[in-house]
């Protein structure tokens, strides 16, 4: 695996934890005192997104770990 190989996996990663970063912002930002349901529902929903980053935050993570590995160790 070459060095530009592994900065893509690198930014990938980087790029998805900001990502998820933006989504945990805008789901505390929804955490407002407006106590009715509509707003709990956006409040939900923003919660689902900030879920489904963090698992493609992790992916990326494991990916980029996983080639590190295989540099390095040869496993």
């Amino acid at each position: 695996m070459s060095t530009a190989d592994l900065d893509d996996l690198r930014i990938a990663y980087k790029n998805a934890v900001d990502k998820w970063v933006d989504t945990i912002r805008a789901e505390e930002a929804l955490a407002t005192p407006d106590h009715s349901m509509t707003a709990m529902e956006r409040w939900d929903d923003a919660h689902f997104r900030e879920h489904d980053a963090h698992l493609k935050a992790t992916e990326a993570r494991e990916a980029y770990k996983d080639a590190l590995r295989n540099v390095n160790y040869g496993i």
